[in-house]
């Protein structure tokens, strides 16, 4: 019994120390070195070496031509299990209204504090974009971010509020005050539009996904600033798009 103990703690130890390595990827902007692993997982350099070469074995790393890794497809296979109901029920439609508007479009769950993409449709000359399928940004920098925030519970804003909040842009709304009424107002009219709050130069505007009363994710657009004019016309497109979601998901007859 004392050995099986023993061997759980280690397989635990184990366990933890590969999530660790895989941890240090974590918003990462690319590729890191062995050394960088080491330093963002807080791992000693020879258990990082030993650790890294098993993951890229199991193909959860990979290893690039300069000799850094980065993570590897069988992660990101697994990653596209979570959610997947959601997303392939939603992507034709996200589809849809890429092809009708030609802007990019993407839709987000919340996980935690922060703005998780579960999807994106986006054409080589749109503005760029800053979020990415896996990747997280702050809730209240982002359309579908408030549209998220907004549904949650009071005290759960109110403590987001609390934090020290990011500011990706010098117009980032940061103050908690002017933060809370405007997430009010997305309360109060149902959608979000940010403007230079994630990038100059460029404005959101998102809505929630409810299905069964709760908000599941949020459907948004990304569009250059001087298109802010547009959005009386693109509203009932995103509208329409987010409305054959909820009927997707919830098994009835789409419009």
């Amino acid at each position: 019994m004392a050995k099986a103990q023993s061997a759980s703690a280690d397989n635990s130890s184990v366990t933890s120390r590969a999530l660790s390595v895989l941890s240090a990827f974590e918003n990462s902007p690319g590729a890191l070195s062995v050394a960088r692993i080491s330093q963002r997982s807080g791992l000693p350099l020879s258990t990082t070496y030993r650790l890294v070469h098993e993951l890229e074995e199991w193909g959860g790393l990979d290893k690039t031509p300069d000799g850094k890794y980065q993570v590897g497809m069988r992660i990101w296979e697994l990653g596209q299990l979570a959610g997947r109901r959601l997303r392939d029920r939603a992507h034709p439609f996200l589809q849809d209204l890429f092809d009708l508007t030609h802007e990019n479009v993407h839709m987000a769950v919340r996980e935690g504090t922060q703005t998780l993409y579960t999807d994106k449709i986006y054409g080589s000359k749109k503005v760029p974009l800053i979020s990415r399928v896996g990747g997280r940004l702050p809730l209240h920098a982002t359309a579908v971010g408030r549209v998220l925030l907004a549904a949650q519970p009071e005290w759960f804003i109110e403590a987001y509020f609390e934090r020290e909040l990011e500011a990706p842009t010098a117009k980032t709304v940061v103050d908690p005050e002017v933060l809370r009424a405007e997430v009010g107002e997305v309360q109060r009219t149902g959608y979000s539009i940010t403007i230079e709050q994630m990038r100059v130069g460029q404005f959101s505007l998102a809505l929630p996904v409810v299905v069964e009363g709760q908000t599941i994710a949020a459907v948004g657009m990304v569009l250059d600033k001087g298109k802010i004019g547009e959005v009386r016309r693109l509203m009932p497109l995103l509208r329409g798009t987010v409305e054959s979601i909820q009927a997707s998901m919830s098994g009835r007859a789409i419009r």
